[in-house]
């Protein structure tokens, strides 16, 4: 397999996906990043690491679309697609509403679908590519009060599992990173008294960093990764054990 160098990151203005479009860039690659709103922090990731951001609601699919054109005019081609677009949901499945399930779905599960609808085809024509997922603990162990996020996760995985079995003769390895508690935004919402709880239930005994994933998804993009593929992959600190 060549030196696969061109990236594209879904989610990528805040949180992990942030942390993912520096690593990557500082690492050498060509990075573009999908965002949907932050347009402050997605200037400053842009111009501070060189990463191309563009502006997208990826829970339509002719916007994902779109989206893919544009990397393809940037950077030619895209070698590494990472999902991470994803948005949660704390409270009873009774009292979400129908489109609150919608939009969590479409931007969770569906934005992957449409974004490796549009890509993969290249990716098999150049028979070589890498699908990276983010999942999450939750996918696996669920999370009551979350349970539309964590069912959009578990989705994730069977997406994943399913597509490198479809993927592999034509040498693409896809893969899903399941983060655990990581200190990000997106989990601000809990308490002191949550955190050292899950803490607590973490067998390393502290919150995960964003750098944490990273790292691992930098080496799945990796030509040392070539022989990986179908697989979940947790970075929780032992706490889905």
């Amino acid at each position: 397999m060549k030196n696969l160098k061109n990236v594209l990151i879904s989610g990528g203005a805040n949180g992990i996906g942030a942390c993912l479009v520096k690593e990557f860039c500082e690492a050498g690659y060509s990075t573009a990043f999908i965002y949907k709103s932050d347009d402050a922090s997605a200037s400053k990731l842009a111009e501070r690491y060189g990463a191309y951001p563009i502006k997208c609601d990826l829970s339509l699919s002719e916007n994902a679309e779109r989206a893919v054109e544009e990397v393809k005019y940037r950077l030619g081609h895209v070698d590494i697609l990472i999902n991470n677009a994803g948005i949660s949901y704390v409270g009873l499945l009774t009292d979400m509403t129908d489109s609150e399930w919608n939009r969590l779905m479409n931007t969770n599960l569906s934005s992957a679908f449409f974004l490796t609808r549009a890509i993969v085809p290249d990716m098999v024509r150049r028979q070589e590519g890498r699908v990276i997922n983010i999942g999450s603990v939750w996918g696996r162990c669920g999370a009551s009060c979350e349970v539309a996020y964590s069912a959009s996760k578990a989705a994730m995985r069977g997406f994943s599992m399913a597509l490198a079995k479809e993927l592999g003769p034509s040498g693409i390895t896809v893969n899903c990173v399941e983060p655990g508690v990581i200190d990000t935004r997106m989990n601000s919402h809990f308490t002191e008294e949550d955190v050292r709880a899950l803490i607590d239930e973490t067998p390393v005994c502290r919150l995960g960093k964003a750098e944490d994933v990273a790292g691992l998804v930098l080496f799945l993009a990796s030509d040392n990764a070539s022989f990986i593929t179908g697989q979940c992959i947790g970075v929780d600190g032992g706490f889905g054990l």
